[in-house]
């Protein structure tokens, strides 16, 4: 498959990384082992919310990724994750407590509310 003929950037308006969540890409990135190259962001068949998002190291670029070049991190989605993530926000909190990163407006690509149908947990 050529992939030349697919745009192998990722825009904000595919992903939007918050200020806080680059900072953190950034430092998980750069106290990784030089064999990781960024970090993936995938998506997995999930329960009556839909789709889980996640992320992972990455060990190398695939010709079916696209990329955001952030401050010191890369950011890779897949086009398969990417049709599930357009429009969506990735954010890293600290409330003191809990410290994660968290995915808003996961639903905008398929038209959803952005909470589960069933539990109304929001995502």
């Amino acid at each position: 498959m050529d992939t030349a003929i697919y745009q192998k950037e990722i825009s904000d308006a595919d992903i939007r990384v918050t200020e806080a969540a680059g900072d953190k890409m950034s430092e998980l990135v750069q106290s990784t082992d030089e064999s990781i190259v960024g970090i993936r962001v995938y998506v997995a068949g999930g329960g009556c919310g839909g789709m889980n998002y996640g992320m992972t190291y990455a060990e190398s670029e695939t010709e079916h990724d696209r990329v955001l070049e952030g401050q010191n991190f890369r950011l890779f989605a897949d086009v398969f994750a990417l049709q599930y993530l357009q429009g969506a926000e990735i954010d890293y909190v600290d409330d003191g407590i809990q410290a994660t990163f968290v995915f808003h407006n996961v639903f905008q690509s398929v038209g959803g509310s952005g909470a589960c149908g069933g539990c109304g947990a929001a995502v």
